[in-house]
């Protein structure tokens, strides 16, 4: 299962850049190996989440979503990777370390089910300040 898709990857980083990482002969979109960076990406986050949620999710949560993404466009880059997609792509382990160690929480239950919050908001208003008793006047 991936946590991110092809449009997904479409959506975040364009067509244009990638048609450069990954062309068919064509002159099209390469969904398959967009697919299987996306799916090498999944495995390594997978990697990261094993020791702490069963796998596979049931629901995957959006926070992991953009962080495959950022795996799969480095895995595309290879050994070109500019940078900026190299700092991101490290910003990605970091966080999946920091969820391996618990430090982060990905919002969902140790069965993998989402956590409904309980922070919910509660809002109390006082007695009313203008009323017909008080004529206009506090």
């Amino acid at each position: 299962m991936s946590y991110a898709s092809v449009s997904d990857m479409v959506t975040r980083f364009g067509e244009a850049e990638l048609l450069r990482l990954a062309m068919t002969p064509a002159g099209e979109l390469d969904d398959a190996a967009i697919t299987v960076a996306l799916q090498d990406a999944s495995a390594l986050i997978d990697g990261y989440l094993a020791g702490r949620y069963p796998l596979p999710l049931a629901h995957v949560p959006s926070a992991l979503v953009p962080i495959c993404a950022d795996i799969a466009r480095h895995r595309l880059y290879g050994e070109q990777a500019p940078e900026q997609i190299a700092k991101r792509y490290e910003a990605a382990l970091a966080f999946l370390k920091s969820v391996g160690k618990g430090e982060l929480a990905l919002g969902l239950a140790a069965d993998g089910e989402q956590v409904e919050s309980q922070n919910l908001a509660q809002l109390q208003s006082d007695g009313r300040i203008f009323g017909r008793g008080t004529g206009g006047f506090l």
